[in-house]
């Protein structure tokens, strides 16, 4: 599949896209030998051979990973605190990877990390609506009514917070459980919205990205995603 020659530079690590034009533009990269000038101009990373420099480019691979991250890691690279993060369960030559999204410290489940910077945009940003699925285990009776407002949404901090779904799985007086599905995913959104009723989320797990389902994967385990599953999360967007 062809792309810009710009992005394939920015897509290998030489350039940001900017910069890249600027070394097009001085005449720096070459395409299967002949200097390339024009903007614009499109290649094929798996037959073309570019060069910046008179050095060869290669693509960078893309890593698509899928996380059950633990409870009490952080989802930063380093964090001030001293506390562990999520790339401590990943192998060292993954370093270029970042998480998609987040989740808090006393969080666990699924989440995605990738250098892929266009798949992680079309996973986190609003406009695409890519739905996730939770279950929360809260201190307290949960009712009927609570979920409804959160289905209708309620305020926060000047937020709307919205669940696109939300049913009880079981409760009692003394805990609720309680499986949710948010299209955007605020920070903090569904500790907020229980929070607003006066109860607490003692445990909250993400169980499903899109289509993608955490399934049998052991807390602190990684797998790749297949080929199948990124076009599933792509193409729906």
């Amino acid at each position: 599949m062809s792309v810009r020659l710009q992005k394939f530079l920015a897509d290998a690590g030489v350039a940001s896209r900017r910069a890249g034009e600027q070394f097009i533009l001085e005449g720096r990269v070459s395409v299967n030998g002949d200097v390339v000038r024009l903007l614009g101009t499109k290649v094929d990373p798996d037959h073309d051979r570019v060069q910046v420099d008179g050095k060869p480019v290669r693509e960078k691979r893309k890593v698509y990973v899928a996380l059950h991250k633990p409870v009490k890691f952080v989802c930063s690279h380093k964090d001030e605190l001293g506390r562990r993060t999520i790339y401590e369960l990943l192998p060292k030559e993954w370093s270029s990877v970042s998480s998609v999204g987040r989740l808090d410290y006393n969080s666990e489940g699924l989440i995605f990390l990738t250098n892929d910077g266009q798949f992680a945009l079309r996973l986190t940003h609003p406009r695409y609506g890519v739905r996730k699925r939770y279950i929360a285990t809260v201190e307290g009776e949960v009712t009927p009514e609570m979920l409804r407002r959160f289905t209708q949404g309620i305020f926060d901090g000047g937020e709307k917070l919205k669940a696109l779904s939300a049913h009880l799985i079981s409760k009692s007086r003394a805990k609720s459980v309680v499986e949710m599905e948010l299209g955007e995913g605020k920070n903090r959104e569904v500790r907020r919205m229980f929070e607003s009723q006066n109860l607490t989320v003692k445990r909250l797990e993400r169980t499903q990205i899109g289509k993608i389902k955490l399934g049998e994967l052991k807390m602190g385990k990684w797998r790749t995603l297949t080929a199948a599953e990124i076009k599933t999360l792509t193409s729906d967007l």
